[in-house]
């Protein structure tokens, strides 16, 4: 079997690929941090709209509609599992360099 971190996937955008922390970030924003009831979207093209709602510029083409249920899935999974927080913070902090200290002659 073959095993691969979260952290390694992203979503082909029409310009570049986005993390897929991103994109939970972005799902968990559209949902208020609430799952996401798949079956209630309904069927594949409402499913792509949705999507396009959080990532609007993703490659219609290389992303299929089951790609964008297994993200959704992972969501509810990971929400399920008590995971709310999907980007690294110390990643995305910006690092704050301090002044050096004056020296007191």
């Amino acid at each position: 079997d073959k095993v691969i971190s979260l952290g390694d996937i992203s979503i082909y955008t029409e310009t570049d690929d986005v993390p897929l922390t991103d994109v939970l970030e972005a799902v968990k924003e559209k949902n208020g941090g609430q799952p996401v009831d798949i079956k209630a979207i309904g069927y594949d093209a409402a499913v792509r709209e949705y999507f396009a709602e959080i990532l609007p510029d993703f490659d219609r083409e290389r992303v299929y509609t089951s790609d964008i249920k297994k993200l959704l899935t992972w969501y509810n999974l990971l929400l399920e599992g008590g995971i709310t927080e999907f980007a690294d913070k110390e990643a995305s902090a910006p690092e704050v360099e301090s002044a050096p200290e004056s020296e007191e002659k």
